[in-house]
């Protein structure tokens, strides 16, 4: 589990509730919930979200909800090591060698390139097949964060929808001076729950999914330009320099810890 994404969310809630019991004890928070603004806010937010999008794409992105709260395993070092490991097999017994190297890969994009190059394509048509596979997957992507960034979009825009409908209520029944202000603190309620929904839950969620896409999208970067090496018959040593290139200088500094020179240069 991401524990950036869990304690946020705890301390989000946390401090949201302890403002309230600190100035109006635990009693105070019943006159934070509403049923009908709730109904509004996130039955209206999903509503319109799911007239904005297809159905698939709309499902697609609840379901992809669940990657906020997962870790990336495989990383960028790792990534390169493998790459290594697989340059040091088709250094010392060749490019064919590399189809029984690939039954161990889990990466389904990188076991693909191993094998177009264990076919013999054509380095040019190998970087065309992995990048237009590379912009299918960032186009997936996208559409999955549009989505989680239109509800936060649309979140705040319903909650003042049900503001509106909360005074045009009040102001109907104006005979009764003393039912004005309870009257607005629950029409008002609605704008809070759409500003909490947009910048608590849809804006962060679409960010978070941004940030694991742009790691999957750099590691299959490092994964095509390392392919290609090997297929050119690079050095081992000259695709991890190369490969280092995408990586933190910590990230650098922890690989060149972990492969020792011999192992690096295949020998």
């Amino acid at each position: 589990m991401d524990l950036a994404t869990i304690i946020g969310l705890v301390l989000g809630v946390f401090f949201f509730l302890f403002s309230i019991i600190v100035d109006k004890g635990v009693s105070g928070i019943a006159a934070f919930w509403n049923v009908p603004s709730v109904m509004i806010t996130i039955g209206g937010t999903i509503a319109s979200t799911m007239i904005n999008f297809p159905m698939n794409k709309f499902v697609g992105a609840l379901k992809a909800s669940a990657i906020a709260f997962k870790v990336i395993l495989m990383n960028e070092g790792e990534v390169i090591k493998e790459i290594i490991r697989l340059s040091n097999v088709a250094r010392k017994e060749g490019l064919l060698a590399l189809e029984e190297a690939a039954e161990a890969i889990e990466d389904d994009f990188l076991k693909k390139g191993v094998l177009l190059i264990v076919d013999g394509t054509d380095p040019e048509l190998v970087r065309s097949i992995l990048e237009t596979e590379l912009s299918f997957i960032e186009t997936r992507h996208r559409d999955v964060q549009g989505v989680w960034s239109q509800m936060g979009a649309l979140a705040p825009a319903w909650g003042m929808i049900g503001t509106l409908v909360g005074l045009i209520n009040m102001l109907g029944n104006l005979n009764d001076p003393s039912s004005i202000g309870p009257a607005m603190a629950v029409a008002l309620l609605t704008t809070m729950y759409g500003s909490i929904m947009a910048n608590f839950i849809c804006i962060p969620f679409a960010g978070k999914l941004a940030v694991r896409s742009n790691e999957e999208l750099l590691m299959k970067e490092v994964m095509i330009e390392g392919l290609l090496s090997i297929q050119a018959g690079e050095n081992p040593r000259v695709i991890e320099e190369k490969l280092k290139a995408f990586l933190s200088p910590i990230l650098r500094a922890s690989l060149s810890d972990q492969n020792p020179e011999g192992e690096s240069e295949g020998e």
